[in-house]
């Protein structure tokens, strides 16, 4: 998903837990489920993408007896109306959503369709997608979504100028980025731009080295409610390198007062003021937006750095797996629903999305990767995505939207020494997993 959508759920979707009680209470009441106009009602988040949703909608209903009908809910709105309306006559038939946590509680209410049986019928609605990231929309062995944007991995930025003027390459493993770490301190820059003061930022730092020291199992072992998971071996190892991290001044002092989303570590990164920055990818166009120049000529990125001895495979990937349409399951034109998930795996869906900056993670993307935006940099993205052999998605989405706001105090606290080890694991074995 993008930035922007990011930050609107984490305002937004706080309200999830709170109304899940009462999903649970009425979801298999008559009173839910979506109303009968004759039409398919398809929500989605509302903003600038949503001209590719229109037109796919527009090529759907050339062609079918029942159409659908495009409702948008803008921006940070979003997630707490669709909790509003999910179990009430004026509920959609599909839904956007990011897959994981934010649809749990739905999943749990009895509210969904699972798709399995329109994936028997029609085997490409799964097997035409990357199966890393359909992943994040199985639960309990059920399918509960198709994607319906583009995937987002979380990215090691760098700027080419300032590495090369300290004598430091792009890190391959974590020791390099160590001593790119004391390098780019000599040389006066600040390390690594971190944002801080927006929580989310320090997280991807935990999700990317909690996978290469322990691999994915502990992660969905701790999500299952496994809290052992949290105090175990790795755990503390994955701690320890990075409190090293934190010590070696590898952000600088003041990572709690800058902020990502204000463009302020953009900017250190740009200006020469910082070496590296782990962000989503939509960083890239961020940059190209903000600086064109430099990020024409002078951003680089690639992947996380391996850890040596860690369980993690090195070709394993944090961050947003993509964006998902679900089914509710009330709705009155299931047949009709099952052939418009089909037109996102269609030529036209790839090409709309490529055109707009989004990447999808279909298997016939790479017949289109040339007519990106950004041609070699969606080669880069999709290539890592393609053979990751985990996609994790991020701890804030695959958790309950409840352990958000947790998760977010715990990494900082972590990091700024207002937690301990055994502070940090405390508060994550306190997280909510229902």
């Amino acid at each position: 998903m993008s930035m922007r959508t990011r930050l609107a759920r984490a305002i937004a979707c706080g309200a999830t837990l709170a109304l899940a009680a009462s999903l649970a209470a009425c979801g298999n009441g008559d009173g839910g489920g979506s109303s009968d106009d004759g039409s398919i009602h398809v929500l989605v988040y509302g903003d600038a993408t949503n001209k590719v949703e229109k037109q796919i909608v527009d090529t759907f209903n050339k062609t079918s007896d029942v159409k659908v009908v495009l409702d948008t809910i803008p921006g940070a709105d979003y997630q707490q109306k669709l909790q509003t309306i999910i179990n009430t006559p004026q509920a959609p038939d599909v839904f956007f959503n990011w897959g994981g946590g934010s649809i749990r509680p739905f999943v749990d209410a009895d509210l969904l369709m699972p798709l399995d049986d329109f994936i028997a019928k029609d085997k490409n609605l799964k097997d035409k997608f990357l199966p890393n990231v359909v992943d994040s929309v199985v639960m309990d062995g059920k399918t509960y979504g198709v994607p319906m944007r583009g995937t987002q991995p979380v990215l090691l930025f760098h700027n080419k100028n300032v590495l090369d003027k300290a004598g430091v390459k792009p890190p391959q493993t974590w020791d390099q980025l160590l001593d790119a770490v004391k390098k780019l301190k000599s040389d006066g820059v600040t390390p690594i731009a971190l944002g801080g003061g927006d929580q989310w930022t320090t997280m991807m730092w935990f999700e990317y080295l909690y996978d290469r020291v322990a691999g994915p199992d502990l992660f969905k072992k701790a999500l299952g409610g496994d809290k052992d998971a949290w105090a175990s071996a790795d755990s503390k190892k994955a701690l320890g390198m990075l409190r090293e991290l934190v010590d070696a001044g590898a952000f600088g002092s003041n990572y709690d007062s800058v902020k990502y989303t204000n463009g302020g570590t953009p900017a250190l990164i740009a200006s020469g003021k910082a070496g590296f920055e782990l962000m989503g990818s939509w960083y890239y166009a961020q940059q190209l937006t903000d600086a064109k120049e430099f990020a024409a000529d002078g951003l680089g990125y690639g992947a996380f750095p391996t850890v040596a001895g860690g369980k993690g495979d090195p070709s394993d990937i944090v961050g947003n797996t993509n964006n998902f349409y679900s089914v509710l399951k009330k709705t009155k034109h299931p047949e009709a629903v099952a052939e418009f998930l089909k037109l996102m795996y269609s030529d036209e869906f790839v090409k709309a999305q490529l055109s707009i900056g989004n990447l999808p993670t279909t298997t016939n993307t790479p017949q289109f990767l040339d007519t990106s935006t950004s041609p070699e940099y969606a080669r880069f993205q999709y290539d890592l995505v393609a053979k990751a052999k985990n996609f994790q998605l991020s701890w804030d989405q695959a958790y309950t939207p409840a352990a958000m706001t947790p998760i977010y105090q715990a990494v900082q606290q972590f990091f700024n020494g207002q937690l301990d080890e055994d502070g940090f694991i405390k508060a994550m074995q306190a997280l909510p997993t229902e």
